[in-house]
């Protein structure tokens, strides 16, 4: 974007007049060159339209007016004695300029800002997490205001490297911290080993089980206070869950009361109130947002100046963004519950399916256990010939029953087929009485 304009116009005495004019941006004014006819020879027209307005430096000569003129979209960038013919280019330029000097002052209130966090990063003795959370906060304004274009490449560069050195310094704090935080760990994971190697020796031992197993609660309790480093934290909760297994084991056995499997119902029941926590805290967090955008909203027509406008519509657009992230997480969450409720609707019915299977399988047993006793009693009361007759007619039936290829899987088929061996120790019976 250019900062400095040069053609052709009349004065008020609708003289021919080569007119150069540039932004003055820290000022916020126009510093207008007027030069007659007669100095404005074509050499340095072409100069002025191809060095000059680019940024070089060219010799003026002596015969010009200066006028200087502010810088607003509510005046005219031009005197009203001055006229050309390209008003949309001078229309351009003053609405170019005018955002240039915006996104300038912009720029400045971050560069202020921004000498403000590092000064007091400075004076910090120690990594601070709420500073670093204040500086990455800042960090996305300032993006924010770049994604839009609000502010210049180079102004975007210089504020970039700025605030990197400034996180640069923040994270030598942390690196610090963090070697003296793996120090303090290190002492801190000893001493639980020596206690927790102090009670696997007494269990070995075989000390009482109960005391060991408060003991363990106590240690455990201290464990979720206690700080760590994440790897020495798995070290020590792996060995402190081994005991306590150890010890459930041998005060109830291989199968403790929380060993269990869990069945597909009871993992899908456990998902889904941990997912429904989730899905109540997001939706806490994002009325939390709401209110922010709300109070925002009110203090933006409260604002004194544009630029403070400006920095507060970024902010509530930095707010909006925020929510519509976690909506659509929470969508995606929402999603998953309902996905989830299907499942357990299914599990609840594949359930059911299988009870009413179990019930089905219980009665034909019982069905088929109640008519062999009856065959057997029938059985124990006939002679010799006549057991050898019933044995002939069950074969009978069992032939023909091979003869069509089906076999009695069903219920009713199972009790059909034990029926008519019944029927036929019956009819047995009555032709031997007929004899």
């Amino acid at each position: 974007m250019k900062k400095r304009l040069v053609l052709w116009g009349e004065n008020a005495q609708n003289e021919k007049v080569l007119i150069a004019a540039a932004l003055k941006e820290l000022e916020n004014k126009v510093e207008i060159t007027v030069f007659p006819l007669e100095v404005a020879t074509e050499e340095f027209a072409q100069q002025m339209m191809n060095d000059w307005r680019n940024g070089e430096e060219v010799s003026f000569p002596d015969q010009q007016e200066k006028i200087e003129r502010p810088l607003n979209l509510s005046q005219s960038l031009l005197p009203e004695d001055i006229k050309v013919d390209r008003t949309d280019v001078v229309n351009r330029a003053q609405t170019e300029w005018n955002f240039v000097v915006m996104s300038s002052k912009l720029k400045d209130a971050y560069e202020s800002e921004l000498e403000d966090f590092r000064a007091r990063v400075q004076r910090l003795e120690s990594f601070d997490h709420s500073m670093w959370e204040e500086l990455k906060s800042f960090w996305d304004k300032v993006q924010g205001q770049i994604r839009e274009k609000n502010l210049f490449g180079g102004h975007a560069y210089r504020l970039r490297k700025a605030t990197n050195e400034t996180f640069d310094e923040m994270k030598e704090l942390r690196r610090k911290m963090d070697e003296e935080f793996k120090e303090k760990s290190k002492e801190v994971k000893a001493k639980f080993q020596e206690e927790l190697e102090e009670i696997e020796e007494n269990l070995e031992k075989g000390l009482g089980l109960k005391p060991l197993f408060e003991e363990l609660k106590k240690v455990q309790k201290r464990f979720k206070k206690a700080s760590f480093t994440r790897e020495d934290r798995s070290k020590i909760w792996k060995k402190l869950d081994g005991l306590f297994k150890d010890v459930k084991e041998k005060r109830f056995g291989e199968k403790s009361p929380q060993s269990g499997k869990q069945t597909p119902l009871e993992r899908l029941e456990r998902r889904y109130k941990g997912l429904q926590k989730a899905i109540n805290k997001m939706q806490s967090s994002i009325g939390r947002d709401k209110k922010d955008l709300s109070f925002e909203e009110g203090r933006i027509d409260k604002t004194d100046g544009q630029l403070e406008q400006q920095i507060r519509t970024a902010k509530l657009k930095m707010i909006e963004e925020r929510i519509s992230s976690k909506e659509v997480k929470l969508q995606d969450m929402l999603n998953t519950r309902k996905m989830l409720e299907e499942r357990m609707e299914k599990e609840v019915e594949k359930q059911r399916a299988l009870e009413i299977q179990k019930e089905k399988q219980k009665a034909k047993e019982e069905a088929k256990q109640k008519i062999q006793e009856q065959i057997q009693a029938q059985q124990s009361q006939l002679s010799a010939e006549e057991k050898e007759k019933l044995e002939k007619a069950a074969s009978d039936i069992a032939s023909k029953k091979e003869a069509s290829a089906e076999a009695p899987e069903t219920e009713d088929e199972v009790i059909d087929y034990a029926v008519q061996l019944a029927s036929s120790v019956s009819k047995v019976s009555i032709e031997e009485e007929e004899e």
